[in-house]
């Protein structure tokens, strides 16, 4: 990957501290406790404050002339800044040796948000941090990795709590010279623009670059003077804005990026679509195929699915993104006149059906369509998401569709409280993080002394409510409650008190009210004076989004009590510093979703590496994440409820395990055996509930970090991708024109494709030594005539497939035996034959299908061909 622009720091620090704006200006230290020490000791307060170390620069550079006289601090700015280049330039990085011939091919990641850090407000929720840890572990382990987004002047919103618990919304515009990116500039010092034709006129987007260790993440900003007032405003806010708003912010991002990489010299090798709303990429590279290399339209598409990889988020239907056909019309004839493309040919590509025949675009579908391989994000959401686009591979069992998953992780180091890394490096040694995904690794944590462990937990802990008391008593005032309430709230949490976590968006779905669902009885758990429990909730509603809304207010409602006040916490704008507090702090983290509607969530994930549990519904990653050892699961994995009985199902289930299980267990003490004095100490150690969270430490934190999941991601979709990508483009795209004329002639040829004989019965063999009275091993034969027309043997593949009810009352392949051909008529027939050492009376257990057959489909059921037949 070359990036042909040189990045200038607009900043200058005095000798020996010329290289800060470098540090500055790379989110590097964002996950590097000693560089964010650092800029602490140039101005602490400043730092408390904004964590944000351009804007420190800027505002309080002048004190590095002071500092350039104290020993202490050259010190640790030439260790910082030592471990930097040692970083940015360690040749041993886990990609470069796996892979050493792709070292230099970028993978080119699209997503419409990304969560790196507070300072950098350009997320809303969980799709940008993930997108955000993702990037900082691409970086880690040496993916050559680009990033591209969109810059939102407005970030998503500011929320604010008022005295009666409404949600207000507050767009403060940010003063980007003083955030850690940068504009682009060209060659000649000209800042870097790129355009996208939108009807009736052109839109200007400025680049910017992120630095994320050795990655970079290109964010598009159309607030430039050339564009109109409206069009400087489409980039203003995140998942702001009207549909027409919408469809422009994915043409910036799709369309704009893809041109965006172009205009910086990037070719990538694969192209990695996170969620639909990067989908018009593959449109832009479809154009430019057309356009440069001559391919036709099915040509270009064959080329540009071949590395083209693609994540849905969505486990339902209605929160995939979709456009209708008046609007695609609108924003696509000009693209399609200018291109020489029929704009029926493009809106296929994303067709869908809807209740009563209405008709809609779907970026999904567009996605699922044009790319090698697409995943879900947790084992259930994979299963889910083959449920929910079955539609598109008709007649195709669910267990094969061609939809995967990779399962969501977190960025360690990320939510790593530094108090515990450095517990786990005194224990586990100072290369611990080179073990994230070795599980047999992690079990060396039991040695971990449990006076220690728990000692850093109620560290951890003494931090959080802290942070809630300064953070609660500053949303008082602004309220305008009286002195009396505001200082009641430095004295609100107890720091001996099992303390819960709720924090995410407000969603209906993720039911933040659930345990409010018999308050008397809440009551009582908070209030008993031998174990009680307190809980600490955050989280936006979607200002649209007046069912989420409602809830906040309920909560708020809740924390208000008489008997619950104090001990039910409600903190306003959620953001990743308060996310980092919460996952550091609790001692339990609650998730509750209706099943299935988590697609995998991570906010649980983070809970672990700072000796945490989970109590959580059996849905998206704690689905596979739970063993019955390492946390508690609320209910039982029961689909196919209403809401109303799911919701007065798990709101049952969660107060009887919290009663039953996760209070005695946080309040039980047990004695050490192991000396008096150390009894004496380790008498009041919660001796269940330590084994718990080591437990939950070695069986979440290998397979439910970044490092597991990225190298997933490199080995299973990426590498593949971009292989498959060279072999597609080689010979100037002729193997791509192959590929679409055989696809082609399959799918002119498939209607005619049918059995005209099949049968299962036992071989002749095997009958005559029945009659003989030998007996012989169970065998039956399968033989089968199939009318192939035109199409060569070799093209179509005949399969013998044992079948098992699934969950769901669906059957499900459990078995795909290949027929062999024996021989090909001069009528088009061909026959085929297979062996099984099976009863005859399995036959009912039994079917056969043909479908097509080549070595460069990039999955067997890629074209959704297929005919079936009974077995008699």
């Amino acid at each position: 990957m070359s990036l042909f622009f040189a990045i200038k720091y607009p900043l200058r620090c005095p000798q020996p501290f010329q290289r800060l704006p470098e540090l500055a200006y790379n989110l590097w230290w964002s996950w590097h406790p000693e560089a964010q020490a650092l800029f602490e000791q140039i101005d602490a307060n400043h730092w408390h404050k904004h964590r944000n170390p351009v804007k420190l620069l800027r505002e309080r550079g002048a004190a590095l002339k002071r500092l350039a006289n104290e020993v202490t601090f050259v010190a640790a700015y030439g260790a910082v800044m030592q471990s930097f280049d040692e970083y940015m330039n360690a040749p041993d990085a886990w990609f470069m040796q796996v892979y050493p011939l792709h070292r230099k091919s970028p993978v080119a990641y699209f997503c419409a948000e990304f969560g790196f850090h507070e300072c950098l407000p350009t997320y809303c929720g969980g799709l940008g941090i993930l997108a955000g840890d993702h990037t900082k572990s691409a970086s880690d382990l040496g993916v050559p990795f680009v990033g591209v987004g969109l810059l939102y002047k407005n970030g998503y919103f500011t929320q604010r709590i008022d005295a009666e618990g409404n949600q207000v919304a507050e767009y403060p515009a940010f003063n980007l010279e003083s955030l850690p990116l940068l504009p682009l500039r060209q060659r000649h010092g000209r800042q870097l623009q790129i355009s996208v034709e939108l009807p009736g006129r052109r839109v200007w987007a400025q680049c910017w670059v992120v630095q994320v260790g050795r990655a970079k993440v290109i964010l598009l900003d159309t607030n430039v003077a050339r564009n109109r007032h409206r069009d400087r405003r489409i980039t203003a806010q995140l998942y702001g804005g009207d549909r027409e708003v919408r469809m422009a912010q994915e043409l910036i991002l799709g369309i704009g990026g893809v041109r965006a990489l172009r205009a910086l010299e990037i070719a990538p090798a694969a192209w990695h679509l996170n969620e639909g709303h990067a989908a018009f990429v593959c449109f832009e590279r479809m154009r430019e195929l057309m356009q440069t290399e001559k391919l036709d339209f099915d040509d270009a598409a064959e080329a540009v699915a071949a590395n083209t990889v693609f994540t849905t988020h969505t486990p339902v239907a209605a929160g995939n993104e979709a456009f209708s056909l008046p609007l695609m019309d609108k924003y696509f004839r000009g693209f399609c006149e200018r291109n020489g493309i029929e704009l029926s040919r493009l809106l296929n590509l994303g067709l869908q059906t809807g209740d009563h025949g209405y008709k809609f675009f779907s970026m999904t579908v567009l996605a699922l369509r044009l790319s090698n391989a697409s995943n879900g994000v947790s084992k259930l959401h994979g299963h889910v998401s083959r449920a929910l686009w079955k539609n598109l591979w008709p007649d195709i069992p669910e267990t094969e569709l061609p939809i995967t998953s990779i399962t969501n992780g977190v960025h360690a180091d990320t939510w790593m409280a530094p108090e515990m890394a450095a517990l786990l490096e005194r224990h586990l040694g100072k290369n611990w993080r080179r073990h994230l995904d070795d599980p047999k690794f992690w079990r060396r944590v039991n040695a971990i002394p449990d006076l220690e462990l728990w000692g850093i937990r109620q560290y951890l802990k003494i931090r959080l409510i802290n942070f809630v008391r300064a953070r609660l008593m500053e949303q008082l005032r602004r309220q305008g409650a009286s002195p009396r309430e505001t200082n009641a709230a430095a004295n609100v949490l107890n720091p001996h008190a099992l303390t819960i976590g709720f924090a995410r968006r407000f969603a209906s779905y993720k039911r933040a009210d659930l345990i409010f669902s018999d308050v008397r009885r809440l009551e009582k758990l908070a209030n008993d004076a031998r174990r009680p429990i307190q809980i600490i909730f955050a989280g936006k509603a979607h200002p649209h989004d007046r069912d989420g809304q409602v809830i906040l207010r309920r909560i708020h409602q809740m924390a208000q009590r008489r008997r619950l006040q104090g001990k039910v916490i409600l903190l306003e704008d959620y953001d990743i510093n308060v996310g980092r507090h919460l996952v550091q702090g609790v001692d339990l983290w609650l998730n509750n979703p209706r099943r299935p509607m988590e697609a995998s969530g991570t906010s649980g994930q983070k809970v672990p590496l700072n000796g945490g549990v989970n109590c959580s519904i059996l849905d998206g990653w704690w689905a596979e994440g739970y063993d019955g050892r390492n946390g508690w699961a609320i209910g039982k994995a029961v689909d196919g409820l209403s809401e109303a009985e799911q919701d007065h199902a798990d709101a049952a289930a969660l107060y009887e395990v919290l009663e039953k299980q996760v209070i005695p267990c946080f309040y039980r003490r047990t004695a050490s055996l192991s000396g008096k004095q150390k009894e004496s100490r380790e008498r009041s150690l919660p001796g269940e509930w330590l084994q718990k969270m080591k437990v939950s430490m070695a069986t979440v934190i290998p397979p439910f970090n970044t490092v597991t999941m990225v190298k997933n991601y490199a080995e299973k979709l990426y590498v593949p991708a971009l292989r498959r990508g060279e072999f597609f483009n080689g010979a100037r795209f002729a193997n791509a024109a192959e590929v679409a004329k055989i696809k082609e002639h399959l799918r002119e040829n498939w209607p005619l494709v049918h059995f005209t004989h099949a049968e299962m019965a036992a071989p002749a063999a095997a009958r005559r030594s029945s009659r003989n009275g030998h007996l012989t091993a169970p065998q039956v034969e399968i033989s089968a005539d199939v009318y192939l027309g035109e199409l060569h043997p070799d093209l179509v593949q005949v399969e013998a497939c044992s079948f098992e009810p699934s969950r769901n009352g669906t059957p499900d392949v459990i078995r795909a035996i290949p027929l062999q051909a024996v021989q090909r008529n001069g009528d088009g027939v061909c026959h085929y034959n297979l062996r099984l050492a099976e009863k005859p009376e399995s036959a009912k257990r039994w079917r056969i299908r043909v479908l097509p057959k080549h070595s460069a489909l990039r999955h067997k059921h890629e074209l959704g061909l297929i005919h079936w037949r009974d077995l008699a």
